[in-house]
């Protein structure tokens, strides 16, 4: 596999697992959150508008990348920063630009493959429920709740089920929120470095 090859592969894998997280958070919040049954088939819906989604933006990098190219060509001077590109750089702003549309060109493959879509919901799923088992475990663990010892607990119930519903499962999304933003900055930059590295 080429250097070429590798960075794609690379983007393709950033964005999978960025696409994997958006279709955890968004079963869970789903599921649990707007108290709806686990769907299949909208799940499917998601995580291809996800998968397309970022194909879309890898697509608009390898246009911006074409532009500053564009741009760069031609220009001999020094450069003033880091995106003040210059002739000697439109052969790296042409690389990159092959790697982001490769991206985009695979993801939005990927879309179109019921089985790999399928995939990547299965392994959503496996995570949304990894994330549900150990946030049952630890409060079982911190509270060690017993049902027989608390006489109110059939009266509770039904309140502990809403605070889980309106405070846990909000403060959840949130952070997987933040989480994804985090892990799609890290994604372009790393996508970004790969790309100058080759």
């Amino acid at each position: 596999m080429g250097r070429h090859a590798e960075a794609i592969a690379e983007g393709v894998a950033i964005a999978n697992a960025a696409a994997r997280l958006a279709i955890r958070n968004h079963i869970l919040v789903e599921t649990i959150g707007n108290d709806e049954p686990y769907d299949p088939e909208r799940e499917r819906e998601f995580a291809r508008e996800t998968l397309l989604a970022l194909a879309a933006e890898q697509q608009d990098a390898a246009e911006r990348t074409h532009r500053l190219r564009k741009r760069a060509w031609g220009k001999f001077s020094e450069s003033y920063g880091t995106h003040d590109y210059r002739d000697r750089d439109t052969r790296n702003l042409r690389k990159r630009e092959k790697q982001y549309a490769g991206v985009a060109k695979e993801l939005r493959r990927m879309a179109d493959d019921p089985a790999t879509v399928d995939e990547l919901i299965e392994k959503a799923r496996d995570a949304a429920w990894g994330d549900v088992e150990a946030n049952l475990q630890r409060r079982l663990r911190v509270e060690g709740a017993h049902p027989e010892l608390d006489p109110d607990y059939e009266t509770m119930r039904e309140a502990r089920m809403q605070a889980l519903r309106l405070v846990d499962l909000a403060k959840l999304a949130a952070h997987q929120r933040r989480k994804r933003e985090n892990a799609s900055e890290v994604a372009s930059e790393l996508a970004e470095e790969s790309v100058e590295g080759a």
